[in-house]
């Protein structure tokens, strides 16, 4: 007893064993570590990502996964706080109707069904400040044509990708898409013929980041297309949804009758 206590002064036998048995503690883990690493992983120095990987918490049985983060998609309303675009006159000169109210009405309801169905959607003006370098899965104008009587041809509507666009396979894609399920759901004809620089040199094309996929709609003329633009608003919109989704989804695009689509 006398030894012991010149050993260890005035503490006794079991406080020090209690302080060493932590410090044995991990004596004991980094020997089991080291000795289930490979000596090839010491000489590559993985032995630092070996050991991250074994000691790093590991979720337990059935725990929720995290989800991944949602896609983006973006809308622009077409003249949306800048201006009101075609403007539609009655006999009298009084507006009945403008553009921008149109195009509003249908981006609306495309995002609240891009919504729904799981997609971060951004509703954004003619001239957002948002569009500046916008990044994005896709992003697509809505617009409308002419209030005036042109002709009897002047129906339908026309899809246009970026003239600028970094990815053409990618752009051909989304306007394919939007073309051929916005003719399912809305049996209009594609006006390919009235596809002007304009919309190919559209201005927010050359705002957003150029990895971002855009394309540009005129779902109708607001003279001979009036009446399902504004009367069957929730089908031209499931035309432009289901467009995008095809995209978003990689769908197939069957060959389809489009009139007005050279094949």
């Amino acid at each position: 007893m006398e030894t012991v206590s010149r050993l260890f002064g005035n503490r006794t036998l079991r406080e020090y064993l209690r302080l060493l048995l932590p410090v044995l503690g991990i004596a004991l883990m980094l020997a089991t570590l080291f000795t289930a690493l490979p000596s090839r992983g010491l000489a590559s120095g993985e032995i630092y990502n070996r050991m991250s990987l074994l000691l790093t918490p590991r979720p337990a049985v059935g725990a929720p996964v995290a989800s991944q983060p949602q896609l983006r998609i973006g809308i622009v309303a077409g003249h949306a706080g800048n201006d009101a675009g075609a403007v539609c006159l009655d006999g009298n000169g009084d507006v009945t109707l403008t553009e921008a109210d149109v195009n509003l009405e249908i981006a609306a309801i495309v995002q609240q069904k891009l919504t729904e169905a799981g997609y971060q959607v951004d509703l954004l003006r003619e001239f957002d400040s948002r569009l500046n370098g916008y990044r994005a899965l896709a992003i697509v104008s809505i617009h409308n044509d002419s209030c005036d009587y042109i002709n009897d041809q002047a129906t339908g509507f026309k899809v246009a990708a970026a003239l600028n666009t970094h990815d053409v396979n990618r752009a051909n894609r989304l306007t394919a898409c939007i073309i051929d399920r916005y003719y399912r759901a809305t049996d209009m004809t594609f006006h390919s013929g009235s596809i002007t620089g304009d919309m190919r040199e559209y201005h927010a094309f050359h705002e957003i980041d150029p990895s971002t996929v855009a394309a540009i709609i005129e779902t109708g003329f607001l003279n001979l297309d009036r009446e399902i633009l504004t009367n069957q608003t929730e089908r031209v919109a499931a035309g432009v949804v289901n467009g995008i989704l095809c995209f978003a989804k990689n769908e197939n695009i069957e060959p389809t009758p489009v009139p007005g689509l050279t094949p």
